[in-house]
Parts: C-alpha cells; sequence; structure tokens
C-alpha cells in the first residue's frame, strides 16, 4: 500500500473512531453510510448483505457465500451487487486496534443513473456474474470515501454534497476490475437484472413456497437457464437461498422474542419442526434452543 493510500487510510479510522465510540454498528448522518467498529475477533455472525460498498480500514474480516470466502483488509474493498445471505466474521481486532468498518449501501438506480452519465456502459451480457467481489484499493476511489466521511464533520453539506461524493464512489468501481458485474445488475434485459428479480422475489417472500418454474416464467427464463444464472450469482439454488433466509429470520425470532421452536418453525414457512430443527442445527451447530441459550449467556 503506497504511503499516501496510508495516510488516508488514518485519517477514515480517526473519522470513524470519533463516530463509532463503542463497538457495534453505527448509522451516520449521511443516508445509507454506517461505521462498523469491534475491539475483538468475533465468532462468525449470519446476516444479509444488501446491495453495498464495504471497506475495512483497520483489521480484517472475512465473509462467506455459501462455501466460499472472500478476505479483504485495508487494502481491499467489498462489494455486495444484490441481496445475499452470508457469513461473515471478524478475524482480527483488539482493543488497541479495533476493527473498523465503512459500508455505503446503493441502488440499481444510483448505478442507472452514473451509466447514464458517463461512456462506461457496454449493454447486456449473456452470463452473469458473482453478486460479491473483492477488489484492490485505489487512491481515486479512497479520495472520495474521504470525502464523502468528511461530510459528517459540515452537516450542512450533506443534502448537496453527499449524493455527489457517492456517485463518484459508484461511478470508481464501475471502472475497476469487477465494475461489469454492478453494470449487468442494474441493466434491464441482461440476466444479472433477471436474477436481480428473483432474488427480490424470493427475499420478500421468503415465507412462503414456490415453484421454479414461476420463478422462470417471471423472469421470461428458461428453468435450466435461472438455476444456472442465480446459482452463478448467488452460489445457490434458489431453494437453498430461501433456505438461509428462513434460518436467519427464525434465529433472529428466538433472540428477540420468547417463543418456542415449532412456532418459529410455522412462522418462517417450515411445515415440519423436526425439518426446521435439523436445518437449523446444520446451519448454526446447534438444536435452536441450545444455540439461543449459548447466544444470551
Amino acid at each position: 500500500m503506497s504511503e499516501i493510500i496510508s495516510k488516508q487510510q488514518s485519517e477514515l479510522a480517526n473519522i470513524i473512531k470519533r463516530y463509532a465510540e463503542k463497538d457495534g454498528v453505527h448509522p451516520t448522518a449521511i443516508p445509507s453510510l454506517f461505521f462498523m467498529r469491534q475491539s475483538n475477533a468475533t465468532e462468525p455472525s449470519h446476516g444479509v448483505y444488501k446491495p453495498s460498498f464495504c471497506i475495512v480500514v483497520q483489521g480484517a474480516k472475512e465473509v462467506w457465500l455459501a462455501q466460499e470466502r472472500f478476505k479483504y483488509n485495508p487494502a481491499d474493498y467489498l462489494v455486495s451487487s444484490v441481496n445475499l445471505p452470508v457469513t461473515a466474521q471478524v478475524t482480527e481486532a483488539t482493543s488497541d486496534v479495533p476493527y473498523l468498518g465503512f459500508k455505503l449501501e446503493f441502488t440499481a438506480n444510483q448505478i442507472l443513473e452514473v451509466l447514464g452519465d458517463s461512456k462506461i456502459r457496454v449493454g447486456p451480457k449473456e452470463n452473469a456474474n458473482r453478486g460479491m467481489f473483492v477488489s484492490r484499493m485505489e487512491l481515486p476511489l479512497l479520495d472520495a470515501v474521504i470525502r464523502l466521511a468528511r461530510l459528517l464533520d459540515n452537516p450542512k453539506d450533506i443534502p448537496i454534497l453527499a449524493p455527489l461524493f457517492t456517485k463518484e464512489i459508484l461511478y470508481r468501481v464501475l471502472q475497476g476490475q469487477h465494475g461489469s458485474t454492478l453494470e449487468q445488475i442494474a441493466i434491464k434485459g441482461s440476466s444479472a437484472h433477471q436474477i436481480k428479480d428473483v432474488i427480490e422475489h424470493i427475499t420478500n417472500n421468503f415465507d412462503k413456497p414456490f415453484r421454479i418454474e414461476e420463478l422462470a416464467e417471471k423472469v421470461n427464463m428458461s428453468v435450466s437457464s435461472l438455476h444456472r444464472h442465480f446459482k452463478e450469482v448467488t452460489a445457490m439454488s434458489p431453494i437453498q437461498f430461501q433456505k438461509q433466509l428462513r434460518l436467519q429470520e427464525a434465529r433472529r425470532l428466538l433472540l428477540s422474542e420468547s417463543t418456542d421452536a415449532a412456532d418459529v418453525a410455522f412462522r418462517v414457512g417450515y411445515e415440519s419442526p423436526s425439518q426446521f430443527s435439523r436445518e437449523y442445527s446444520r446451519m448454526f451447530g446447534f438444536p435452536p434452543r441450545e444455540d439461543i441459550k449459548r447466544l444470551r449467556a
């Protein structure tokens, strides 16, 4: 990492420390911008990454998409181009040198706006790309990130300048090695955009059964093409994707409410409590009751 980038990273770390004094996820005055802080390495945690641009400013982190691992540190950035159920783990953090993270969420419409104002659009491609990628950080991109973060010290500038700096960040990512992944997600008619629509449908209706033939018809794809492109984007099948969403929501409900596993199983779409318990144990390593007791402890 060059000396200039290292200096920029130090400035960004100081900004995050001021606005994220305690461990956890911290929303900021800039819509869709979040800071993260963690004073120790963590156990794997499960959640859904929305479309977002993520930086590890200090420390290191791993994200698992199905069986695929994405490892990144201050020399890199990670992008999730669609909603993806993942397992994430902070792997390097101490009280003296805490893990510090920067996350900027975005929408497909924002990508389209950048594409409409630039000449980097190449049009639909036949094959979709993986919906998550890690790339090397470059100075022009980091400079735009720093200018966005600095706005927190000048709140009156946020309404005008934050959208401009966000647009610049997305423009820099689109110019990067994996920019076509973002591009294809936004362009109507591309296979990646069709898969994005399927992902949104499953995400909004994860507790309901679906027929793969109906999903394929919905996006004007054959069943085989849907399976192939869906797995290329998400690293899993539509059924596996739905299962992860169901189990993550079940775990959240068990943690936040005083209810039993059988009731939660039905609420997230399972017809068989025993099947729910088996699949829950397979994903989280413990049966529901034991897992929640362990987490609360």
